[in-house]
């Protein structure tokens, strides 16, 4: 019997997944959270009655699609993971998408900027119980039960939530980021928000005047201090996989995921934002080097114990937080940032800027939790 099947059985790392997921459908599909109003001319009858709208872009159209597949993918694993019945997880599944999709729809109407519609709807719809199905055919096809050994086999009790961080690093690299692998919060963005929620605050003036007298370099990083930038935001997601992972050649498997996909997911940004042409564009001169060195000591990090892993990875995680708060916004980044912001990826840019904007600090208590636990 492995250790996981003993005693509790642990969290499935579907059911954060899930959770995580359905609120950032939730927050996309309302952001920007600005001009709320109430339709002029409109009953409470007519907003219920979605709109069918006169043309649809086929971006449009495919992402609302495929937008909801994990949805419900995810609802009915997580179900089938919690020891719910099939039938009941797959009601669920392909339910709970359309209900939370009807209940956007609607609330959209009250936000200028968004454009809701029956459409809209059935294409969210449709993706759920697609992804409901995706899930089905993988339980019965036993795809479950072999993630499930390769789990037990490949990382510790209780790695649910450290898992679920995994998966999303990738998605947090889609939004532009001032150098690459440089996830976190910027100071100028910082200042931004605070300027924007304390402006009207008579007490706060003072406090806002000494934080907008701190510098910031309006210059490009030296290619050394980008070079750092790159090794730390890749070691970071290394050692917090590192952090629940067995010791050995799974760690130098998972090392060299993080590398493909962290590439993977800069050239996909890129290529969303500018086309196939410029896929390669965001690539500096210190990519490479930078890489190399972080990969190295990851590898020099495989058969570290869980909490010294943890703790390298506390150190790591920050300086490269301190980093991504004072850099200089470049012309690159700031081309594809404004290519974000106003273009057909504003329905996207609040959910991929919360996950990189917040990705560090999840995984800095993620970290700690590791420090802390008695489980190895």
């Amino acid at each position: 019997m492995s250790a996981s099947s003993a005693g509790t059985r642990h969290l499935s790392s579907a059911v954060p997944l899930a959770a995580l997921f359905i609120g950032l459908v939730m927050y996309a599909s309302l952001y920007p959270f600005t001009d709320w109003r109430w339709p002029a001319g409109a009953s409470l009858t007519e907003l219920l009655a979605l709109p069918m709208p006169e043309r649809r872009l086929r971006f449009d159209v495919w992402s609302n699609l495929i937008g909801y597949m994990p949805m419900g993918a995810l609802l009915f694993l997580a179900c089938v993971r919690s020891q719910v019945r099939s039938w009941p997880a797959w009601w669920l599944a392909v339910t709970l998408p359309a209900l939370v999709s009807y209940t956007m729809e609607v609330t959209q109407q009250f936000l200028p900027v968004r454009v809701p519609s029956q459409l809209d709807l059935m294409l969210n719809a449709a993706g759920g119980v697609l992804g409901a199905l995706l899930a089905v055919a993988a339980h019965r096809m036993s795809v479950l039960a072999l993630w499930q050994r390769v789990r037990d086999r490949w990382f510790v009790r209780r790695s649910a939530n450290t898992l679920v961080l995994m998966a999303v690093w990738p998605f947090g690299l889609l939004f532009p980021t001032p150098f690459t692998f440089g996830l976190g919060l910027g100071w100028e963005r910082v200042l931004a928000g605070l300027n924007e929620l304390l402006l009207d605050v008579p007490r706060a003036q003072d406090l806002l005047e000494l934080l907008n007298d701190v510098p910031v370099s309006g210059d490009r990083y030296p290619a050394m201090l980008e070079g750092l930038g790159i090794t730390l935001g890749f070691l970071g997601p290394c050692l917090l996989a590192f952090s629940v992972t067995l010791p050995g050649w799974r760690r130098v498997a998972l090392a060299l995921s993080a590398a493909v996909l962290g590439l993977a997911a800069s050239t996909l940004s890129a290529t969303l934002s500018f086309g196939p042409a410029h896929a390669l564009s965001w690539m500096s001169p210190v990519l490479l080097p930078g890489l190399a060195v972080g990969l190295v000591l990851a590898l020099m990090c495989m058969g570290a114990g869980f909490r010294l892993v943890a703790a390298l990875g506390i150190a790591v995680v920050c300086a490269q937080v301190m980093l991504v708060a004072q850099a200089p916004a470049d012309p690159f980044f700031a081309l594809t940032l404004q290519a974000w912001e106003q273009g057909r990826f504003i329905r996207f840019h609040g959910l991929a800027q919360w996950v990189g904007w917040l990705w560090p600090y999840l995984a800095l208590v993620s970290l700690f939790g590791r420090i802390a636990s008695r489980w190895d």
